[in-house]
């Protein structure tokens, strides 16, 4: 049998995915939820437990009691201010071995994957559970990008290759050329709002996902599912597209169903060299 599997709960339907395909496998697994990220569902009828962000101390405690080996993190996180955090003792020695300076960046990511596995867990990627999760080349659905759109993915690759070497954000929308916004610290999904008050006449952008260059591919790699393709549509965008083989799509059969029912496309993407 696997060993026991941790997961720790952040916000979206990831956490929720991995202890589905859990139950289905007959594999044991326990919930470490986030305070104020994860949602409730996520947990429903799960073997689980509730820790604010800064208890490191707590939550570590709480995974060893429950017999955890291996260790996954899942979903999204707010970046929070330190004050917010309230750190415990645990926590406040990582962030003084790291610096308040790489507070909820890349740098605290590895820093916090490091400290896991010197308490003796074992950090796994989510593909390692959701085998068919990685994103492949190709379109997902009927709809395919244009002469045009295809040369907006391009540029978008382009600029989030830009944002993740100064480890800033995964996404950006390009609309015939023009960058009308990049991800930074308020997530993939407001970005598309936002973008949505800013698109220009004519044929509407594509929102681009792809790994920072300096990704630690365990944790944090850019996923969508179905509430990104809604999100895309009501934004007024015309497609999605991600990184192939760097990136993760959550119930790709509905994504492909939405996308087609929606008019958008979705496409996995080879980076430009």
């Amino acid at each position: 049998m696997a060993p026991k599997l941790g997961i720790v709960a952040g916000s979206g339907g990831l956490p929720a995915k991995l202890a589905e395909k859990c139950r289905e496998t007959g594999r044991p697994y326990f919930v470490l939820a986030i305070e104020g990220e994860a949602d409730p569902a996520t947990v429903a009828g799960a073997p689980h437990a509730w820790v604010r962000l800064g208890a490191a101390g707590t939550g570590i405690k709480l995974l060893k009691e429950q017999g955890v080996v291996e260790l996954i993190m899942a979903g999204a996180l707010k970046r929070p201010s330190l004050a917010s955090l309230r750190p415990d003792w645990r926590a406040a020695k990582l962030y003084a071995k790291v610096g308040l300076r790489a507070l909820g960046d890349d740098g605290l990511l590895s820093a916090v994957i490091k400290e896991l596995e010197s308490e003796g867990f074992t950090l796994v990627g989510v593909d390692s559970v959701l085998t068919d999760a990685v994103a492949t080349e190709g379109c997902y659905g009927r709809h395919r990008p244009d002469a045009q759109a295809e040369v907006d993915i391009a540029h978008g690759f382009r600029v989030v290759d830009a944002l993740g070497v100064l480890d800033i954000g995964q996404s950006a929308v390009v609309q015939q050329g023009v960058v009308l916004g990049v991800e930074a610290i308020e997530g993939t999904d407001a970005l598309m709002r936002r973008c949505g008050t800013l698109r220009r006449e004519g044929p509407g952008g594509v929102l681009v996902k792809a790994k920072k260059p300096q990704q630690e591919r365990r944790a944090d790699l850019p996923t969508i599912g179905p509430q990104t393709v809604d999100l895309a549509h009501q934004a007024g965008l015309r497609g999605i597209a991600i990184e192939a083989g760097g990136s993760l799509v959550i119930d790709r059969d509905e994504v492909a169903a939405r996308a087609d029912r929606l008019g958008l496309f979705v496409i996995g993407c080879r980076k430009p060299s």
